[in-house]
């Protein structure tokens, strides 16, 4: 149910025209007109054409204050000067080499220095990808198949991922996901400790997965307690624990949640922020659970 509000959109309409004439051309070109689904507005978005530090200016020249800061990944605001030299040298030599580089090794070691227990790295291109490998991780170092987290956390957009994230927790947030892949997810009370033992007392949970400071948005915290219970339950029940840091990752602290709630995960998602705000993303954590990834026999790498 929508709330009409004909005065407000009249007053919006007259502060973005121009914006307003390229979502009309952006239906005939994007579902929805948009390239992504926090991008929609009613009754339409506002395009931006540059940003600098912590603001944004639109297409109709108007200068905003930016609480959004790129989904949380652009931790030194926009067009910061050392983030945009590094990348303009780097352009210069080339961008996609389909090899390995030196800057692969230093990029993994600041990780490593600054995010506890990231014993090894693992890169990738999106959060979304890092949450979908650290579940499939722990399932191949567990043996087990099922994955736990909180109703109303985010953990990207993968088919293990898009149930329990908006009400009603109980079904998936969209449609073309085999209810097979849905039925490996359990998406628990946040904060319900009780629960929280029930479901890892099963003994078939690979992982619980957790957006340590709570849900993305809109929800209450978790509290330092409940996460060091988590930690207790796990490491009882033989699950992992995975810190989805995509929104915490050296926001909170340098090192994270896990430097802030002083409680240590087997793995750590990390998202754009660990690129400037580039497309890029890393899996952190324990070398016996990495190791899944690395080389060995013939047999093994299959």
């Amino acid at each position: 149910m929508s709330i009409e509000t004909p005065a407000l959109d009249r007053d919006y309409a007259a502060a973005f025209p121009r914006s307003r004439e390229l979502f009309a051309e952006a239906l005939s070109r994007l579902p929805s007109g948009i390239t992504h689904d926090a991008r929609w507005m009613d009754p339409f978005p506002v395009f931006v054409e540059r940003a600098q530090g912590a603001y944004k200016w639109t297409v109709d020249g108007r200068r905003l204050i930016d609480y959004w800061m790129g989904h949380g990944a652009l931790l030194l605001g926009h067009g910061h000067p050392a983030v945009t030299a590094a990348i303009a040298e780097q352009l210069q030599r080339g961008t996609h080499f389909g090899a390995s580089h030196p800057l692969e090794l230093e990029w993994a070691r600041l990780i490593q220095e600054m995010v506890p227990g990231a014993e090894l790295v693992r890169f990738v291109n999106s959060g979304t990808e890092a949450t979908q490998l650290a579940m499939r991780l722990a399932r191949a170092y567990t043996g087990r198949t099922r994955v736990a987290k909180f109703a109303g956390h985010f953990h990207g957009w993968h088919d293990e991922a898009v149930s329990g994230y908006k009400g009603p927790y109980g079904v998936t947030a969209t449609t073309g996901v085999p209810q097979e892949v849905l039925s490996t997810t359990i998406a628990l009370p946040a904060g319900d400790a009780a629960a929280l033992r029930q479901a890892l007392g099963r003994g078939d949970v690979a992982a619980l997965i957790v957006e340590p400071s709570g849900g993305s948005w809109g929800a209450v915290p978790l509290d330092r307690d409940f996460l060091q219970l988590a930690r207790e339950e796990t490491e009882r029940t033989g699950t992992l624990l995975i810190f989805d840091e995509v929104i915490t990752g050296f926001r909170l602290a340098p090192g994270g949640a896990q430097e802030y709630y002083g409680v240590r995960a087997d793995l750590v998602c990390l998202g754009k922020i660990v690129a400037g705000g580039l497309p890029g993303a890393a899996v952190a954590g324990r070398a016996d659970v990495l190791a899944y990834l690395a080389y060995r026999d013939p047999e093994w790498n299959r």
